[in-house]
């Protein structure tokens, strides 16, 4: 699921005690890196998805100005923004939990169109090639027109939605709190295959190469493989977990309710190193070379050394961190329930920029082609970057 709406969840996820296992972990050549390196020039300009891109690891590969000013807000009378905006081609797509999916101008926050639903989404739009893809709180999963917001066929799952997509192929990959990983054909929205875990599934999946990464409610990391949709291999995380992995090449970081964020390389399926927190995490890591940036409900965002796990510094805020940082150059962006959007140094942790929301900030930002994304529970979806 995503991290963003889980503050006002109630439940948790119940702890499966399976221990750790292997079935046949294969070793992939490409790494996130790579994989970056090859969308870089598109990735720019959008932000398709959840965390930015496949391997979820929550870096821009676009620039923002030294100063960040308000381009524009986009309001809504009721609900609010609790999921992370998507950004291609110049639209900005946000879901709402007032029922629709907004289809917004980049430029001038001026509304496109809108898709309405009935109880409306958590998850977060994916985009590819002139498609929106998003599932909802009542369980369907859309495939949306981006240029008219048309519905060009949807799937009814057995529950709620929280998971954003992802995709492999001509494929579209997506979780539900049924405990499924579902995999369609992008284009028809028929099954192509499903990939049953021992809980729900809230978290959206991560690509890399021919594996998927999920981890779950049940406890564990699963390694999916894409081309059978069969298990590749999995790691008892020890508790249950309520982000997307990062994923780094053959590492995969990931936080727990347990409060402990965890380094596995999933290639030998093995924990590499632990970071004990002081609370839970639900907000999805960042990973850069140097380190891994996260959010915890202690009201602070950690910057660990990506060898060793190592604290290389912490930022408090007024309220708990559910939401999702995002790196831009050499500054981190982050949300927090206290109504602030906060930009900080990346090597020291110091505050540089700082913007009053006034609503709560569960959501993650977005980047793209210069400007910032973000929206707050209270219903208003703000745009920065430089005025024009």
């Amino acid at each position: 699921m995503l991290a963003e709406r889980l503050h006002r969840r109630s439940f948790l996820c119940a702890v499966a005690t399976l221990g750790l296992t292997c079935a046949g972990c294969v070793l992939y050549a490409a790494t996130a890196d790579e994989q970056a390196a090859e969308q870089a020039d598109e990735q720019a300009d959008t932000w398709p998805m959840f965390r930015g891109d496949p391997a979820g690891s929550g870096v821009a590969r676009g620039k923002l100005p030294d100063q960040l000013e308000l381009a524009w807000t986009f309001s809504v009378e009721r609900g609010g923004f609790e999921s992370t905006a998507a950004i291609a081609d110049g639209t900005v797509y946000a879901g709402c939990l007032d029922g629709n999916l907004y289809a917004i101008d980049l430029a001038d926050g001026k509304k496109r169109w809108e898709f309405a639903t009935e109880l409306g989404f958590t998850a977060s739009a994916a985009v590819r090639k002139g498609r929106v893809y998003i599932g909802d709180s009542d369980g369907t999963f859309y495939c949306i027109d981006a240029k008219t917001g048309k519905k060009v066929w949807d799937f009814t799952t057995e529950a709620e939605i929280n998971s954003s997509a992802n995709f492999y192929k001509d494929n579209v990959l997506f979780g539900s709190q049924e405990g499924i990983l579902h995999c369609l054909n992008a284009e028809t929205g028929k099954k192509v295959w499903a990939y049953e875990s021992q809980d729900m599934i809230q978290c959206s999946p991560t690509v890399i190469g021919d594996r998927a990464f999920v981890a779950g409610c049940d406890a564990r990391l699963h390694v999916v493989d894409l081309t059978v949709g069969k298990r590749a291999g999995d790691v008892d995380l020890g508790q249950p977990t309520l982000c997307t992995p990062s994923i780094r090449g053959k590492m995969a970081y990931v936080g727990t309710i347990g409060s402990e964020l965890l380094a596995v390389d999933w290639q030998q399926a093995k924990v590499v190193w632990k970071y004990e927190g002081r609370s839970e995490f639900r907000s999805s890591a960042a990973v850069t070379a140097e380190a891994v940036i996260v959010g915890s409900r202690d009201r602070q965002l950690h910057a660990l050394n990506i060898a060793d796990g190592k604290l290389l510094w912490r930022f408090p805020t007024e309220r708990m961190i559910d939401g999702s940082p995002v790196v831009v150059g050499g500054r981190v962006f982050f949300g927090s329930g206290d109504g602030f959007l906060y930009g900080l140094d990346l090597k020291t942790g110091k505050q540089v920029w700082r913007y009053e929301a006034g609503g709560g900030i569960v959501a993650s930002p977005a980047v793209a082609a210069g400007r910032l994304v973000i929206g707050t529970d209270d219903g208003d979806l703000y745009c920065f970057g430089r005025k024009k």
